[in-house]
């Protein structure tokens, strides 16, 4: 380390440091003191020299620190120690340590990396060949990040090149070389395998559902097998495989339902062969969560509308929406009051013919989401006493003819502002005439737009602030809409889309329980911790802690295993390590308040083997990744030829330099040397009998 003292004021300033230094010296023992002279001048000299320090400090000069440092060449051998490698991998490692010693001989730097971690030179013989996926993207990625900056040239990737997680690493660039050591047959085993489910994650109770599998089979041409799709070991469908190719690959569909809620256990299975390399990729497991999540939505209309057909034709493309529609002057009977509703909506109700307002309060007072859509007929004086969104203040039952301006502030729907400017060259809609005067926490989706003029009048506004959600639409005649988009574009999509998300929005129920268990994600793989997250709440929903909580979880198989533990602010996860594959359904209870809370749910864990799903190496990516990253393609007989290029070809070491600008008044010593000077003269000026 070199250190250089500079200056911000002129260097010369340093006279007048000593000149005040000499000056209190001399000021202060100029006297004749009762002590030698001889002494006297030592005491003068501390402290000159401490009042001179001082003095120079208040320069302020700075310390420029530079430190060289010399970064070896380094080498990093990245393994794949996934279970596809295990024989060729563990035979290739006494190669491998001999390379180290030769590297390390020449100079190198030599560090290890796997899929788990930085593994130590001598550790590598404890290296199990164990992982049931691989992902070389973020293996090489892990590598650039712990040595970003420093002098790695050279990676040896150890590989079959069976890329199952991740993107492939060829795509990648890397600011070092990747010289990949291939390892691994490439010659495809006698082998059928279930290469890929494809299923939605979540489906409708009583809905039914499809499942598609793709299978392989390699050197199997002219056998036939059976696919089948299977529930808890019991054979929901089979299908006959006939394989009519060397290399065969082919895809089967089966349809499903459901008719029990929760995550459900489905397994696809092919017959076994007899010469097969393995039997372990003949099945994969798809867990799918059928759920009841239906949202019930009323449709109360005054009359026969066409605006009716045209909502319940976009609410229906929505298989989680069950509509009731009720036409007031056809029943006015109130509708079933048992059946919970999640929206309801109102086609010129309330309307001055009176007909079906009564049994509006009963859905307002039980803080249902209402969708007003405003008409000819409908009570503009008694839709203001009803919502707390919108007041129009009309003295007569004048309408307007309004188009819609879309407004690009409004965020909350996450609309498409461009397609969205289709709607001022839609039918304009009839509105009541009048002053319209939006409540607090109202936001307008669409301004009135009056001929060419843009007006700031809503046409369409949402309050989601209230305890109740409710959004008005000030005219009528969405059906015209749907039927020009129609004829305009051939299509139904964007005036249906903002409708749908609008329904949606409203609908969407809230989570206004104030005790909760949840796993952190819906799915864990075998061997994870199973990690769940716990909440409670006061009445005024703030979060409270101390709670002991019960939590209970029940395996396939019926076998419940309890534990114990208390929700902390430190610490308001729970995890369970050592849990088997499967569906688990959990049940937490606690007390808050004095009342007994209980939630439920399910979580899964997956065995993710996706190792043995294809075991044939791909040299073919590992010689892309080592030409597109500057690196070799060797193979384990050439190994130790690759190593002496390496040693014949050794990279110069940099020297990095850092160079560092410190205040002179932050260092350390100084302070010490201040006091040591200052000490001094006291301690002798006290010791001779000074003052």
């Amino acid at each position: 380390m070199r250190s250089e003292l500079l200056f911000q004021t002129p260097y010369w300033f340093i006279v007048f440091c000593l000149i005040a230094g000499l000056a209190y010296a001399w000021l202060l023992y100029q006297p004749v003191a009762s002590w030698s002279k001889k002494l006297n001048y030592v005491l003068a000299a501390l402290r000159g020299l401490a009042v001179a320090a001082i003095c120079f400090l208040l320069l302020n000069p700075l310390v420029r620190k530079m430190e060289s440092v010399v970064d070896k060449a380094k080498v990093v051998i990245a393994i794949d120690n996934s279970e596809s490698v295990k024989g060729f991998g563990e035979s290739l490692l006494p190669a491998v340590k001999t390379a180290v010693d030769e590297l390390e001989s020449a100079g190198y730097e030599v560090s290890f990396q796997t899929f788990d971690k930085s593994l130590p030179i001598d550790a590598l013989d404890s290296l199990q060949f164990n992982k049931k996926k691989t992902d070389l993207s973020s293996l090489l990625q892990g590598v650039k990040s712990n040595f970003e900056g420093s002098n790695l040239t050279d990676v040896l990737l150890i590989s079959d090149g069976i890329v199952n997680q991740g993107i492939a690493p060829s795509f990648i660039k890397f600011p070092f070389r990747v010289n990949t050591v291939a390892v691994g047959d490439t010659v495809p085993d006698v082998d059928i395998a279930v290469k890929e489910i494809i299923a939605n994650r979540i489906a409708y109770l009583n809905n039914d559902f499809p499942i598609r599998t793709e299978l392989v089979a390699h050197g199997l041409q002219g056998k036939t097998a059976t696919v089948s799709l299977k529930q808890n070991g019991k054979v929901l469908e089979s299908q006959k495989v006939v394989i009519d190719q060397p290399s065969f690959y082919k895809s089967y569909e089966f349809k499903a339902s459901s008719a029990q809620k929760g995550i459900q256990h489905y397994t696809i299975e092919v017959s076994g062969m007899n010469g097969e390399a393995t039997v372990r990729n003949n099945k994969r497991d798809l867990y799918m969560d059928i759920i009841d999540g239906r949202q019930n939505i009323l449709l109360l209309a005054l009359a026969p509308h066409p605006d009716i057909k045209a909502l319940r034709s976009l609410i229906s493309t929505n298989d989680n929406y069950e509509l009731d529609v009720q036409i007031l002057s056809v029943n006015p009977n109130p509708p079933a009051a048992s059946k919970p509703y999640d929206l309801v909506i109102l086609h010129q109700v309330p309307n001055i013919a009176g007909i079906g307002n009564g049994m509006i309060r009963k859905y307002i007072d039980a803080k249902i989401p209402v969708w007003y859509i405003l008409g000819g007929q409908s009570a503009v004086p008694l839709v203001n006493t009803l919502n707390r969104a919108l007041v129009i203040n009309s003295n007569s039952t004048q309408s307007d003819k309004v188009t819609a301006n879309f407004n690009p502030s409004f965020q909350m729907l996450n609309l498409n502002a461009d397609e969205l400017k289709l709607l001022e060259r839609l039918p304009p809609l009839s509105v009541p005439f009048g002053q319209y005067n939006l409540s607090a926490g109202s936001e307008t989706v669409l301004f009135q737009k009056v001929g060419t003029l843009n007006t700031n009048k809503p046409l369409l506004l949402l309050n989601t602030a209230l305890e109740q959600k409710t959004a008005v639409l000030a005219g009528e005649g969405i059906w015209q809409w749907r039927q020009e988009e129609y004829a305009l574009t051939g299509k139904q999509e964007i005036v249906d889309n903002l409708f749908q998300k609008l329904i949606q929005i409203l609908s969407v129920r809230e989570d206004k329980r104030k005790f909760r268990v949840y796993p952190i994600r819906p799915e864990f793989e075998l061997g994870e911790e199973v990690v769940f997250q716990t909440e409670a709440y006061n009445d005024i929903y703030e979060p409270v802690f101390g709670q002991e909580v019960k939590l209970s979880l029940k395996d396939e198989k019926g076998v419940v295993k309890p534990y114990n533990y208390v929700h902390t602010a430190e610490n308001p996860r729970f995890s369970i390590s050592g849990m088997k594959e499967g569906v688990y359904h959990y049940e937490a209870i606690t007390t808050l308040a004095g009342i007994q809370q209980k939630v439920t749910g399910q979580v899964v864990v997956r065995n993710v083997d996706l190792e043995m799903n294809y075991t044939t190496a791909d040299f073919g990516m590992l010689r892309e990744l080592a030409s597109n990253s500057g690196g070799q393609f060797v193979t384990p007989a050439s190994l130790s030829n690759f190593i002496q290029k390496l040693k014949d070809n050794r990279p110069a070491d940099r020297l990095d330099s850092a160079e560092e600008l410190v205040e002179f008044i932050h260092m350390k010593w100084l302070f010490f040397l201040l006091v040591l000077l200052l000490g001094m003269e006291w301690g002798l000026r006290k010791y001779h009998g000074g003052y």
